[in-house]
């Protein structure tokens, strides 16, 4: 993440806030400490990122905070909380368990947390699918969980770290998705249809950007 930067001033309220939820994913998470190391280490990746490219970072350190939150239940558990909230993926719940967290999360957390917008939960919901109409904020989360310094060394995932601070954060973000893409087709898994539709809709607006 390169150089250490100045910590970030937040308010009464959003300190109060920010201590509440971590304190909550520390109890929620606690039978998890490598998820729970994880989600700290993301909240504070975002963040720096969020001030390195002009994003909210109370948002970013939220969003990271409680991405994984979901993850303290069981794959089983996830898709049976998936069935019964009626998210619908478009396939077999069983085929994207993988994705199925970060939608339960934005679905069950906004009633304990009423205090954060709309755009933490959206964040959230899309971390590891994207979506073909990514916010700041949506890219900072997705780079930053899979960057984040505690996740293992991997040659995409050095290029995207170094990339930090020189390219856009759409570039960083775009490098990021394709390189998670390149590692479920060279793992021989199972790629999500809708992943496809995000790339190809990413791809053609980039290029008419490009003229």
């Amino acid at each position: 993440m390169g150089k250490k930067k100045a910590k970030v001033r937040y308010s009464a309220s959003q300190e109060v806030l920010l201590a509440r939820i971590k304190s909550d994913v520390t109890e929620h998470l606690s039978g998890k400490p490598r998820r729970l190391a994880h989600s700290l280490s993301v909240a504070r990746c975002a963040e720096r990122l969020a001030v390195t490219y002009g994003a909210d970072p109370f948002l970013a350190r939220a969003a990271g905070l409680l991405h994984d939150w979901e993850k303290a239940c069981s794959v089983s558990e996830q898709i049976s909380h998936a069935k019964e909230l009626g998210i619908d993926m478009g396939v077999e719940l069983e085929l994207v368990h993988s994705l199925l967290h970060g939608r339960v999360a934005a679905r069950i957390l906004p009633e304990r947390y009423p205090e954060l917008p709309p755009a933490v939960w959206h964040a959230i919901a899309v971390h590891t699918s994207a979506d073909s109409d990514m916010n700041p904020l949506d890219e900072v989360l997705f780079v930053a969980d899979g960057i984040e310094p505690l996740r293992p060394s991997s040659p995409g995932i050095e290029r995207v770290r170094k990339l930090v601070g020189k390219a856009s954060l759409d570039d960083l973000f775009w490098d990021s998705f394709t390189g998670g893409i390149a590692y479920v087709i060279e793992g021989g898994r199972y790629l999500y249809p809708r992943t496809i539709e995000v790339y190809n809709a990413l791809a053609a607006r980039r290029n008419r950007k490009k003229g």
